[in-house]
């Protein structure tokens, strides 16, 4: 799910020569926000990421910061690997395998054993592969099912899947999909949602949605660019069919980093791809007339790969190495759980209301605040070196990862909001200065 942009002023010299001290805070915030972070065992990880300083950033839900590990390894592919070693690198260091050797690493991020992930290609590709190859796999069934609230890349290839099968597109709300299915669910080949809602930072059943998709006989995929890396997933232990995502939100490996594909072991060897390239043949040096697919996850490989982007997200991965992600997911709930009790005494008398669930079963790992200013105030913000996003007509949101993000931080965002309302030091309709994801 490729997060459209949005317009946002990013700190520039002239603003960051205006970043101020974080406002007075009340005391037992303080307090709590010192103590939570004084206890935090993944403090440490911090380290892993080029931070730049004085700036709080928030928005990597939508872009993750450069990992350490990142531009030494860019480096030495450039330089050694393609500037002396040249097309044999392929081979030599590992190029054609990396899409197979990415995806197992992005694997054991969302509970899939290895052969069963493959990186390459954008979120876009990816997902209609997904798509087209799940409805061939119940040829005999009329339905896509869909969420109504999915992000619009999501909407639109599930429109054009449909047209190119021959499907009819049904939206139906999460809530009401066991419903929906109970009842119309022999004629649904493939239902696809995502666990986190990308407005409001709402955490769906995965599991509960994915029995109710295997009791109808239909196939369940999910779209993870909101989850993967922010939460422990569980795709084989949940027995999800097929599933997608980014690799530049909370993975961190850049902008426009190559997407992923999961296929269960089980589908693999009748799985049809509606995009036939040559790595994905099973001899593709052979350069044989007709297609013959690879065996396993090999044969959702498409073209060339980028091979640069590929090996900068194998760099940025690393920055989960030893890192257990049910820490990751308990420190992400108590940042989300500390932002919304500074949301709830700092700004909900400023006319700011949360969408995102208080209940920790029902919340990702971002806060969406709704004002009716919230364009202006993600400027004024920015202005400040506090980088949030926003999403219209009216969302503010906070992106929280656990590996670098503190509760100081988000009090900090919440201080400068506050202060940035009460002085009306923001623009209501500013221009748009950019895009920002």
């Amino acid at each position: 799910m490729t997060t459209a942009p949005t317009a946002q002023t990013a700190p520039t010299a002239q603003t960051a020569a205006t970043a101020q001290t974080a406002p007075t805070a009340p005391a037992a915030l303080r307090e709590s926000a010192a103590r939570l972070d004084g206890d935090d065992a993944l403090a440490p990880l911090r380290e892993r990421f080029l931070l730049p300083p004085g700036v709080i950033y928030l928005d990597g839900n939508s872009l993750g910061p450069l990992p350490a590990a990142v531009p030494p390894a860019l480096a030495d592919a450039v330089t050694r690997q393609w500037g002396t070693d040249l097309i044999g690198s392929w081979n030599g260091n590992g190029w054609w395998e990396a899409p197979l050797r990415v995806g197992d690493a992005i694997g054991a991020l969302i509970g899939a054993a290895p052969g069963q992930t493959v990186a390459g290609d954008s979120t876009s590709v990816q997902l209609f592969t997904a798509l087209s190859a799940a409805a061939a796999l119940r040829p005999d069934r009329s339905l896509l099912v869909t969420d109504p609230g999915h992000f619009p890349t999501d909407r639109y290839l599930a429109d054009a899947v449909a047209r190119h099968r021959g499907l009819a597109v049904r939206r139906v709300p999460p809530d009401r999909l066991p419903r929906f299915l109970a009842a119309e669910g022999d004629r649904v080949a493939v239902v696809s949602y995502s666990p986190v809602d990308f407005r409001t930072g709402e955490l769906y059943d995965m599991e509960a949605l994915t029995r109710a998709t295997h009791r109808a006989g239909a196939l369940a995929l999910w779209d993870l660019c909101h989850a993967a890396g922010a939460l422990p997933l569980r795709l084989d232990a949940l027995g999800v069919d097929l599933a997608v995502g980014c690799g530049y939100k909370f993975l961190s490996g850049g902008p426009g980093a190559p997407a992923y594909l999961y296929v269960a072991r089980r589908h693999q060897a009748s799985l049809e791809t509606p995009l036939t390239g040559w790595n994905g043949h099973a001899d593709p040096f052979g350069l044989g007339r007709e297609y013959v697919p690879a065996p396993g996850i090999s044969r959702a490989r498409i073209g060339t790969p980028p091979v640069l982007s590929l090996l900068a997200l194998e760099a940025a991965l690393g920055a989960f190495d030893g890192v257990d992600l049910a820490r990751v997911r308990a420190k992400s709930l108590s940042l989300t759980a500390f932002f919304l009790r500074c949301a709830e005494e700092l700004l909900t008398p400023l006319g700011f209301t949360s969408v995102t669930p208080a209940e920790p079963d029902r919340r990702g790992s971002h806060v969406a605040l709704r004002h009716p200013h919230a364009r202006g105030l993600a400027h004024a913000l920015a202005e400040r070196r506090v980088i949030v996003d926003m999403r219209a007509p009216d969302l503010l949101r906070f992106g929280v990862n656990a590996l670098y993000t503190t509760h100081h931080d988000l009090l900090a965002a919440a201080l400068h909001l506050r202060d940035i309302v009460r002085e009306g030091a923001y623009a209501p309709e500013p221009p748009a200065a950019g895009p920002v994801t």
